[in-house]
This record gives structure tokens, sequence and C-alpha cells, in this order.
């Protein structure tokens, strides 16, 4: 009788095992404190995704078998998911290259509106308090031209940090889907096998928290729809691009934490170009979403990673306070991934 070609497995050793825990603890530790977080998560979504358009071609594939080969998928898939984001980085150029052929104009314009502003407050000031101000358009335009050139360096290293993340990003995209089309062998040694065990637990976690984001994203929208649609025409208020706001909630609903505060930013600087009072309205309504989105955010994510609500908020408000807004975004992911280690384990 022939020996069995197929390698059999046993379980890891228990120093098998810590060692593994001790190596993905030390990543994501790492990962939090180089700022590598958007790469991490770039990593999981860029794999979820290959795989997901991977299995759609499959089933076509299915159905015409020598029309779409699995093989093919795989790489059919890669190459979507990994050229997304140039055409739309490309389309977003092409867009606003007129704004950037414009902006030396409209910084003058900006300058000149400053200056005749702050002209302005100085004549309806007392004398003393007016003296206390740049004289003459020139000066003023000089002091706040001045005043810019010293936050130039604050700026450059802000756009650097926001290119670096971009960066670290798309990196983090195609190491993902490059992982997703590799060929799925069965690991040998033990450490790589245990290895692999901590790392489908980790997909598994964001798997359940990208689902539970989606219908977050989707709750958020329909509140703002809502807002947008019913309330505020009862005031008499409207807002400019509705229907473009509403998608815009939805899109960047889906990041936690951040997108809420961006679309919130976006939606007040929209009501105040209507009326200082619209603003006000509008930022009322998002400060009260915003404060809801942590309940409502652990409430989801706990039903779906069968965590308590005060297990994600207590953890979501000490990862803010070590390592700020990162750790909010990473809190649930983490925690999500900490208790799977633990159901695996059996000890909780």
């Amino acid at each position: 009788m022939l020996p069995s070609l197929v390698p059999t497995s046993s379980p890891p050793s228990r120093t098998v095992r810590v060692a593994s825990y001790l190596l993905m603890a030390a990543t994501l530790l790492l990962v939090m404190l180089q700022g590598l977080l958007p790469g991490l998560l770039c990593a999981c979504l860029g794999f979820l995704l290959t795989r997901r358009i991977a299995s759609l071609l499959d089933r076509l594939d299915r159905r015409a078998p020598a029309v779409v080969p699995r093989r093919w998928a795989q790489v059919t898939a890669a190459v979507l998911v990994g050229l997304a984001p140039l055409l739309l980085l490309s389309s977003a150029l092409s867009h606003t290259r007129g704004y950037i052929m414009e902006a030396p104009q409209q910084y003058r314009e900006l300058l000149n509106f400053l200056a005749h502003t702050i002209l302005e407050l100085q004549q309806k000031l007392p004398p003393d308090l007016g003296a206390q101000l740049p004289q003459g358009t020139e000066d003023i335009q000089r002091t706040i031209a001045t005043y810019l050139a010293t936050k130039a360096g604050m700026l450059a290293s802000a756009g650097k940090a926001w290119l670096g993340g971009l960066l670290h990003a798309y990196v983090g995209l195609l190491i993902g889907l490059l992982a997703a089309v590799r060929p799925r062998l069965i690991p040998l040694a033990p450490l790589t096998a245990s290895l692999r065990q901590r790392v489908t637990l980790m997909g598994d976690a964001f798997r359940q928290i990208v689902a539970a984001q989606f219908w977050i994203a989707l709750f958020n929208t329909s509140l703002t729809a809502v807002f947008l649609l019913f309330i505020l025409p009862l005031w008499d208020m409207r807002l400019p691009y509705t229907p473009a706001l509403i998608g815009l909630t939805f899109v960047a609903g889906l990041i936690p934490i951040v997108g809420n505060l961006f679309c919130n930013l976006v939606l007040t600087l929209v009501g105040l170009s209507v009326s200082p009072t619209t603003a006000a309205a509008c930022l009322g309504f998002l400060i009260l979403i915003h404060k809801a989105e942590y309940v409502i955010n652990a409430k989801v994510v706990g039903q779906r990673t069968h965590m308590a609500v005060w297990e994600l908020l207590s953890v979501m408000f000490v990862a803010e306070s070590v390592f700020g807004p990162a750790g909010l975004v990473a809190a649930p992911l983490f925690y999500a991934y900490l208790k799977k280690e633990l159901e695996a384990a059996k000890l909780v």
C-alpha cells in the first residue's frame, strides 16, 4: 500500500501558538505606531473585493465554462481592483485642472476680499481698537501673505502626511489583491499554519465590520435624506446639490467615524453658503447624529461580532485616548479580532 502523498498537519504546539500570537500583536502595534492603518485596511479591502469579484466571475464561468475560466476570473478581478483607484484619481484630476490653473487669481481675489473686510471692520471699531489693525489695503495684504507664508511649512507637512497615507493605502490595496490571487497552498510549517489562522480570523473580523458599516452608512444616509428633503424645506431652507450630498453621505459613511466627520464638515459649509441659520440647523443635526454614532456603531457592530455595546464603547474611548482618531477607527476591527481569538481558544 502506497503512503499518502497529502501532507497531514498536526496541531501546532503551545510554543508555536504563542509565537504566532506575539507576532500578530507586534504587527498590529507597529501598524498603529507607524501610521500604517490605511495600508492595513486597504489590504483587507483589496483582498475581500478581489475574492468577491472573482467569485461573481466564477459563477459566470460555471454558466459558460469556455468564456471565463477560474484563473482568468481572479486575474480580471485583481486588475479591476488595482486600476479602479487610478481611474478615479485621474478623473478627479482632470476635473480639477481648471481650479488648479485659476488658483493664483483666486488667491489674489481672496486677499483683496480679506483686506476690504478688515478695512470695513476697522471703520466700525472704536479708534483705539482700530489702530491695532493694519492700515491700508496693501499693508493688510502684506500681513496676510506673511502669515500664510509662516504657515506654509505646516501645510506642506500636512500635505506630505496625506500623500504618504494615500501611498500606503494603495500599496496595501495591491498587497491585498496579490494575496487574493495567489494559489491556495496547504502550509507545511507549523508556524506558517498558525499565522495563517491568525490572518484568517482577522479577515473574518474585517468582513463583519465592513458589513456592519454598510448598514450604519445606510442608516445615516436615510436620516440625512429626511433632513435635507423634508425637514429643511419645512423651514423654507434648502441646500444646493442635495442629491450629491446624500450620495456623499453614503460613500463617506462606509469609512468608520472619519467619514461621518467629513460629511459633517461638508454639510455645514454648504449650509453656511446659504445662511448662518441654515448652517446652525445643519450643525445641530449633525452633532446629534455624531453623538449617536458611537451608540449606533457599537450596537450594529456588536450584533454582528457578538460584542456588547458597553464593550465596544469602552474600547473605542480607550483607543481614541491612546492613538487618537486612528485608534477610534481601528478599535472595532482589533477588538473583533481579539474576541474571535478568545472564542477560538474557548476562553470566552
